[in-house]
């Protein structure tokens, strides 16, 4: 087997010892998260079957969960300002 060896910084090793799962090398994880990529695309009309209750239902939550996060950043932003730095 061919090695190769990466220099990363301390930040980019925390992030990808982050990621690793117990008992998985560093090569595995990233071709773990370099592997198979799904394209957007295929997931065209996964939903197309879903009972119209049910998808108001994913849409409500959605809606809410956009609502949230929207407040939870206007409170960080509206913090960082407070506390003199730029916004």
């Amino acid at each position: 087997m061919v090695v190769k060896t990466v220099t990363l910084t301390k930040e980019a090793y925390d992030a990808l010892a982050a990621l690793k799962n117990e008992g998985e090398s560093f090569s595995e994880v990233v071709r773990r998260l370099t592997g198979s990529q799904v394209l957007l695309s295929s997931f065209a009309g996964a939903w197309s079957s879903a009972p119209v209750a049910e998808l108001c239902e994913v849409r409500r939550f959605l809606r809410n969960a956009d609502r949230i996060s929207r407040a939870k950043l206007h409170r960080l932003a509206t913090v960082k300002v407070g506390n003199g730095q730029s916004r």
